[in-house]
């Protein structure tokens, strides 16, 4: 055999021993579970908690009538801009008028009759003084002297008791000129009249201790705007006053408004915003907007994000890549052995046994080795680690069900042809 056959024969021997090899790895790499994966790194986290909710004035004052009567005269409509002390409305004052009237003549029937008794007062107090003198000169009798002490004592009562009713009518008077006063209505303060449930000709009716008024109008500043947010109870430990946030109106989608906690609510929310009973618990959070726009009314829908942590170059993962499980049901049983049958826990146990959570780390083998985490503040995508990773560990990052059937020990096959520069799934 020439010494060309025989390298022929060589080389053709090669290929097949190589083919046979590359076969063989491939059958094995179908057998492995595709994953991908992601480095750790660094990024600027940040935690925020979604909310929605309605747009309402900071001050707003619901003007109801204290006096009864017909609404004679209706000078605002809805969106009207007054000032402090504009004149809105007016109640029908003929009755008060009258009262007021009769009050201030009653008063000044008062004073003639006081006017009266004085003199009155002064001349028993003469005729006192004279039977006094004339029993001293034993020219009249006691009973005499003692007669005209009586007259003078019923005449200075007298006019104490006109003393006591002239303050009586000056009080009723100042009452009667308080509720025809009260018959004007005027702005309270400078906005915008945001509701007028009332037309003209209608009757105002006063609130009792059981029943509200009637709301005649509601006038908010408008300058000053919050939008109160529905905030659910998991998330209100996070939420904190001064803390930023971030606002969409419904009326300016494509807007984005800076506000700030301003106010927490400490009871549950039993209406929601819309004016349904709740369903779920939440509380109220009130956000102040900065430079809201001028066209802005009570009741437009809002939805935002407050802002309750802030990492900047954070140790981060990806939210998909950390596992949450019993650290038993991560280990692969033995070879030959089956899996004993896991009872039904107990109360106790289920107390014992408490899930744990971690990563899939891919050593340079291509097998996986679960690593407890200790997390910290969750963004949008990514999620803190405070322990137990450090920068540039490759984790498994999914799929999800690639995740779940994981365990210790077991290969992998990485394929991240699918998952963009950024480390986001496409």
């Amino acid at each position: 055999m020439s010494s060309r056959l025989k390298w022929i024969l060589g080389a053709v021997a090669a290929v097949v021993v190589v083919l046979v090899v590359v076969a063989s790895v491939a059958g094995k790499d179908r057998k492995l579970t595709r994953v991908t994966t992601a480095k750790v790194g660094k990024a600027d986290l940040v935690s925020t908690v979604s909310c929605n909710g309605r747009v309402q004035a900071k001050t707003k004052v619901e003007i109801s009538s204290q006096v009864m009567g017909q609404i004679v005269n209706l000078a605002v409509e809805e969106g009207d801009v007054v000032k402090k002390g504009d004149f809105l409305l007016q109640i029908d004052k003929a009755q008060y008028d009258a009262t007021t009237k009769a009050q201030q003549a009653n008063l000044e029937a008062l004073f003639a009759q006081r006017e009266s008794d004085r003199a009155t007062v002064d001349q028993a107090r003469r005729d006192y003084e004279r039977e006094r003198k004339n029993f001293e000169a034993k020219i009249t009798s006691e009973q005499v002297m003692q007669k005209a002490k009586l007259q003078l004592d019923a005449a200075v009562a007298s006019l104490n008791a006109v003393e006591r009713r002239i303050e009586q009518a000056r009080a009723q008077l100042l009452a009667s000129k308080d509720s025809l006063g009260k018959t004007t209505l005027v702005a309270p303060m400078n906005g915008i009249v945001t509701a007028r449930p009332v037309e003209q000709g209608e009757n105002a009716v006063v609130g009792t201790m059981n029943n509200p008024g009637t709301v005649l109008l509601t006038i908010s500043d408008m300058s000053i705007v919050e939008a109160e947010m529905e905030v659910d109870e998991t998330d209100i430990p996070n939420v904190r006053i001064g803390q930023k946030a971030k606002l969409t109106l419904d009326a300016w989608p494509d807007k984005k408004f800076e506000g700030v906690v301003t106010e927490i609510g400490g009871s549950p929310i039993t209406k929601s915003a819309l004016g349904t009973d709740a369903t779920a618990v939440n509380f109220k959070v009130k956000v102040q907007l900065k430079d809201p726009p001028a066209a802005i009314r009570p009741g437009f829908s809002v939805s935002g994000e407050i802002e309750t942590d802030r990492r900047p170059g954070a140790l981060a993962i990806p939210i998909p890549a950390l596992v949450v499980a019993e650290e038993a049901s991560l280990k692969r049983p033995e070879k030959g052995k089956k899996p004993v049958p896991t009872p039904t826990p107990s109360a106790a146990d289920k107390d014992r046994k408490k899930d744990v959570e971690g990563v899939f780390v891919v050593d340079k083998d291509g097998k996986v080795d679960f690593r407890k985490v200790k997390t910290g503040i969750t963004a949008e995508l990514q999620i803190e680690v405070v322990e137990g990773l450090k920068e540039g560990d490759e984790i498994v990052s999914g799929p999800f069900r690639a995740l779940r059937a994981l365990r210790i020990g077991d290969r992998v096959k990485v394929d991240n042809s699918g998952v963009p520069r950024d480390g986001k799934s496409s």
